[in-house]
C-alpha cells in the first residue's frame, strides 16, 4: 500500500488527482487475501485497470486498487475453436496482437481499443460491427465483500449495449480477475462496418484473400487516423455512447436531417452516430485553453495538458445540452466519472 499517490500516469486523461490509498493487486490469490484482510464497509473504494475509461474531478479520499493480474492460457483447443483465459491486468491491444499472431480470430475489429481486458466485460467493449459479448464464456471475479471466488457465465453477464452487470446492479461489487473468450480457427470476416473495407482495397488486399491480420491493420489505420494517442494528447476515446432511438423518433428527425446517418437495429429502432450529432452542433474542433473536442472526431474530450477533469466535465456538459436543444436526443456519458 502506498499513501497519497498521483494518479495522473493511471488514467489516459493524464489528469493530475491523488489517491489516498493505492494498492497493486498481480494475482488471483493476492486479491483474494486483500479482499479477506481489508474492509471496505467505511472507505471508498475505486478499482482500475488500464485508466481508459475514467475521468477524475477530484481526489480520491479512499483506497484505489489497480488491477495488474497477468497471464494468458489455453483452457481447450480442438482445430475448430480455442478457449483463452486472461488476466483482467492484461493489456487489451496487445491481447489482440497475441490472439492474431496464433491464428486466433473474432477479435480484429476491436484493434487498438485502449484499456485492460478486464474492463471488456465491464464495458462489453465494441467496434466495426464486433462487441465482445459475443465472444466470452465467462468472467471469474472476487466478490469484496466476503471474498468469494464468483464464476459468471455470459448470460449472467446481463451483457447490453456498453454495459454490463458490472457497471449495473453490481456495481462495485466484485473485482474481475480473468476473462475466458472462445475464438475461432475458421473466420467469418466482418468487414462491412465502417470504412473497413475501403481500407482493405486502399492496402490492396485483396478481399477474396483477407485475413485477420489484414483486417485488424486496416482497423488500426482507420482509428491512428481519426483518433488522439493518450501518449500524446489526454483522452479516453470515446467520451458518449452513440444513442438509440425508436421509429418514430427517427422518421421525425429524417424528414429534417436526411443525411443523419443511422443504422437500423435487429429489434427495432435505431442507432445514431453521436459524433455527428456533436458536429452538427459545432463541437468538432473547439478549444478552450488547454482542453476542448478533438478536430478529427467530435466523439473524443481531450486534454492538451494541465486541464482539470472539472473543466473537461462542464465541457461535456455543454456539448449535451447542445445535442439535446437541437435533435431532442439526450446523450449519455460512456466515461466514468469520479
Amino acid at each position: 500500500m502506498k499513501n497519497n499517490i498521483n494518479l495522473k500516469e493511471y488514467n489516459t486523461f493524464g489528469i493530475e488527482v491523488f489517491a489516498k490509498e493505492f494498492y497493486s493487486i498481480n494475482s488471483a490469490l493476492d486479491a483474494k487475501t486483500f479482499f479477506l484482510q481489508e474492509n471496505f464497509n467505511d472507505r471508498e473504494l475505486l478499482i482500475i485497470g488500464g485508466g481508459s475509461n475514467l475521468l477524475f474531478t477530484e481526489d480520491f479520499n479512499g483506497a484505489v486498487v489497480h488491477n495488474e493480474i497477468k497471464g494468458t492460457s489455453v483452457e481447450s483447443e480442438n482445430e475448430n475453436e480455442v478457449l483463452l483465459k486472461v488476466g483482467a491486468g492484461e493489456n487489451w491491444h496487445e491481447f489482440v496482437l497475441h490472439c492474431i499472431n496464433e491464428g486466433y480470430a473474432g477479435l480484429e475489429n476491436l484493434s487498438l481499443i485502449p484499456g485492460n481486458v478486464g474492463a471488456s466485460p465491464m464495458q462489453n467493449i465494441g467496434a466495426y460491427g464486433v462487441e465482445v459479448k459475443d465472444l466470452i464464456t465467462e468472467v471469474e471475479a472476487i466478490r469484496i465483500r466476503d471474498a468469494e471466488i464468483v464464476t459468471f457465465s455470459n448470460p449472467e453477464c446481463e451483457f447490453d449495449y456498453r454495459s454490463s452487470i458490472f457497471k449495473t446492479t453490481c456495481k462495485n461489487e466484485y473485482f474481475i480477475t480473468s476473462v475466458t473468450f472462445k475464438l475461432t480457427k475458421s473466420p467469418v470476416f466482418n468487414i462491412s462496418y465502417g470504412a473497413i473495407k475501403s481500407q482493405l482495397e486502399h492496402n490492396n488486399i485483396d478481399i477474396q484473400t483477407v485475413n485477420i491480420k489484414d483486417i485488424s491493420d486496416a482497423v488500426i489505420t482507420i482509428r491512428q487516423s481519426k483518433l488522439p494517442d493518450p501518449k500524446e494528447i489526454g483522452n479516453s476515446g470515446s467520451f458518449f455512447k452513440n444513442p438509440i432511438i425508436d421509429n418514430d423518433t427517427f422518421e421525425k428527425l429524417k424528414k429534417t436531417h436526411k443525411d443523419m446517418p443511422a443504422y437500423k437495429l435487429p429489434k427495432g429502432g435505431y442507432k445514431l452516430a453521436a459524433g455527428w450529432l456533436i458536429e452538427k452542433t459545432g463541437w468538432k474542433g473547439y478549444t478552450e485553453g488547454n482542453y476542448g473536442v478533438h478536430e478529427k472526431q467530435a466523439l473524443v474530450l481531450v486534454n492538451y495538458g494541465g486541464a482539470t477533469g472539472l473543466e473537461i466535465y462542464d465541457l461535456s456538459e455543454r456539448v449535451l445540452l447542445s445535442v439535446e436543444n437541437k435533435f431532442g436526443i439526450t446523450l449519455e456519458r460512456e466515461v466514468n466519472i469520479i
